[in-house]
C-alpha cells in the first residue's frame, strides 16, 4: 500500500486461429480504423494491430506523445453514446487517472525538450472509435539539439498508460503479478528515418498470430478506488474489436455485412 498511484496490470487472452493473418487485418480495418495500422509477416509469427495512440513522434524537432486514459463502450444509439461521453468525462476516478497521466507525459517530454518549451496543446477531448471510446489529451514540445530519435524513444518507453505511476514500482509489480511476460504488448511500433524524424504508436488492440494460436492482451489502470469488476469489463472491452475482426475473418466477413460501423 502506498508504492503506487497507478498500476496497468493486463490480461492476455488466448484463441485457436487458424485463418490468415492477412485477413484479419483486412477485417480490422473495416471495424477498427485507427491511426496506426499494421501488418508484420516475421515467418512463423504475424503481428496485426490497429493502435490508436502514439508513443512518441518527432518531427522536424518537435515531440509529441498523446495520452490516452479513461474509457468507455460505444453506446447503442447516439443518445446512449452521449451518455457515456457525459459519464466518462463526470468520472472523478477517470479524470484524476488522466490528469496524472497528462503529467507523466509532461515529465517524459520535459527530459528531451528545452526548457521552457513543453506545452499541453489538447485537454482531455473525447476521441470515438468502432468499439470505445477515449479520453484523449497531447503534449509536446522543442528537442534539444543534442537529442537524437533514439533518445526521444528511450525516455517515453514505457508509456505510463501501459504501466503507471511511478513507472519503475508500477513495473515491478507488473512483473510481479502478471503471469507472462508481455511481449510486444505495451512496446513500440514505428518508424526511425533518416531525417531524424520518428513516429512510433504503443502496441495496443494487437494480435499476435503463432504456432495456430491468436493472442491479444488488454490492460486497465488500477488505483486506489477502482472497481474490480469496471476495470475487468474495461480490458474485455479494449480487445473486443480485434477479437470481433478475428470472428469476422473466420466466417469470411459474414460479420462485416451489417450497417458501417460508427465513427
Amino acid at each position: 500500500a502506498g508504492d503506487v498511484m497507478q498500476t496497468v496490470l493486463s490480461q492476455r487472452i488466448s484463441v485457436p486461429y487458424a485463418e490468415s493473418p492477412l485477413s484479419l487485418y483486412r477485417a480490422l480495418r473495416v471495424l477498427n480504423p485507427s491511426p496506426y495500422m499494421y501488418f508484420f509477416n516475421l515467418d512463423d509469427t504475424h503481428i496485426v494491430g490497429s493502435s490508436p495512440e502514439i508513443l512518441a513522434r518527432l518531427e522536424d524537432g518537435h515531440v509529441s506523445v498523446r495520452p490516452i486514459a479513461g474509457t468507455r463502450p460505444r453506446g447503442k444509439t447516439q443518445e446512449e453514446d452521449v451518455a457515456l461521453e457525459k459519464d466518462l468525462l463526470s468520472d472523478p476516478k477517470e479524470i484524476s487517472e488522466h490528469l496524472m497521466l497528462i503529467d507523466l507525459g509532461r515529465n517524459d517530454v520535459g527530459r528531451v525538450a528545452e526548457i521552457g518549451s513543453v506545452e499541453l496543446t489538447d485537454h482531455m477531448v473525447v476521441e470515438r472509435y468502432s468499439h470505445v471510446m477515449h479520453i484523449v489529451s497531447h503534449v509536446e514540445g522543442r528537442v534539444r539539439p543534442d537529442v537524437s530519435a533514439l533518445d526521444v524513444l528511450k525516455a517515453c518507453l514505457p508509456a505510463g498508460t501501459l504501466s503507471g505511476a511511478p513507472k519503475v514500482r508500477a513495473m515491478e509489480l507488473i512483473n510481479q503479478f502478471e503471469p507472462v511476460r508481455r511481449g510486444i504488448y505495451g512496446g513500440a511500433v514505428g518508424y526511425l528515418g533518416w531525417s531524424g524524424n520518428m513516429d512510433t504508436a504503443i502496441a495496443i488492440r494487437t494480435a499476435v498470430i503463432k504456432g495456430g494460436m491468436m493472442h491479444i492482451q488488454a490492460g486497465a489502470g488500477l488505483v486506489a478506488d477502482s472497481v474490480p469488476q469496471s476495470e475487468w469489463m474495461e480490458t474485455l472491452n479494449k480487445g473486443r474489436a480485434v477479437i470481433r475482426a478475428a470472428n469476422a475473418a473466420l466466417t469470411g466477413f459474414q460479420d462485416l455485412k451489417g450497417p458501417m460501423v460508427r465513427s
